[in-house]
C-alpha cells in the first residue's frame, strides 16, 4: 500500500515531515500486529500550539486510515508527561523518537534528541501505530553527528556524555537526564517553568540564517 498520499494530505494539513516505519522488532503482545508507524514530525519554531496541531494531524491519519478498513492507536505528542499504565507501557517500548528513527526522519543525536538533516534538533513528534500495509521508508541505523561536539562542550550542566547513537546500541549512556533536570530546575525564567536548550540551540543541523550561532552561546549560558 503506497504511503504518498497519505504523506501528502499531511503535508498539505502542516505537518512539516511524515515517515513510516516498520517497527516489528519494537512491538509485542497485543499490539504486535500494528507493525507500521507513521510518524509526524512539526518545526516547533513555527507555531505555538504544536501539540494541539499534532493531536490534530494524528486525528487525520486515522480517519483516513480506519476509513480504508485498517485498525490504529495513536501514540500522543505528549506521551511522556501522561500519567496513564498503558501509555506509559507503550512509550517505554517505543518512542516517539525512535519511531521517527525508523521511519527515516533523523537519528539520535549526541544530546538525546532527534536530529533531522533538514530541520536538526527543532522537530515535535507524533506517532499513530497502524496494521495497514503501508510502504516503509529507510531507516537510520547511526549517528551523522561525525566530530561534531558542540552540544557536548556548551552544556552547562555536562549532561551530555559525547557518545554516539546507533539501532545497536540505542541511549547508551548519552545524556546523564539527572544533571539536565538539576539545571533545567535551575535556570527558571520568567515563566517559572524550567528551562535551557542550549543543546538544541546550539546544534548546527538545520539552523537557520540568524538562529544562534556557537559564538553567541556563552551569552545565553
Amino acid at each position: 500500500m503506497s504511503s504518498a498520499f497519505l504523506k501528502k494530505m499531511l503535508l498539505g494539513s502542516g505537518a512539516t515531515v511524515v515517515g513510516v516505519a516498520e517497527l516489528d522488532a519494537y512491538l509485542d503482545g497485543e499490539i504486535r500486529h500494528l507493525n507500521r508507524g507513521v510518524s509526524i514530525a512539526v518545526d516547533r519554531t513555527l507555531r505555538e500550539d504544536t501539540l494541539k496541531h499534532l493531536g490534530r494531524l494524528q486525528k487525520k491519519v486515522v480517519r483516513y486510515l480506519k476509513g480504508k478498513g485498517f485498525r490504529t492507536l495513536s501514540i500522543p505528542p505528549d506521551s511522556d508527561r501522561i500519567r496513564n499504565k498503558f501509555v506509559a507501557e507503550l512509550y517505554s517500548l517505543l518512542t516517539h523518537k525512535m519511531a521517527a528513527t525508523c521511519a527515516g526522519i533523523g537519528w539520535i543525536g549526541r544530546n538525546g534528541l532527534l536530529i533531522s538533516p533538514h530541520f536538526g534538533p527543532r522537530l515535535s513528534l507524533a506517532t499513530v501505530l497502524t496494521d495497514a500495509p503501508l510502504k516503509s521508508d529507510i531507516p537510520y541505523e547511526q549517528s551523522r553527528c561525525g566530530n561534531c561536539r558542540l552540544c557536548v562542550d556548551y552544556c552547562p550542566s555536562k549532561a551530555i556524555t559525547g557518545k554516539t547513537w546507533s539501532r545497536r546500541d540505542p541511549y547508551s549512556g548519552l545524556v546523564k537526564p539527572h544533571r539536565c533536570r538539576v539545571h533545567k530546575e535551575g535556570a527558571r525564567g520568567v515563566t517559572d517553568r524550567p528551562n535551557c536548550g542550549l543543546c538544541l540551540q546550539i546544534c548546527p543541523y538545520g539552523r537557520a540564517k540568524g538562529r544562534t550561532k556557537p559564538k553567541d552561546v556563552m551569552e545565553i549560558v
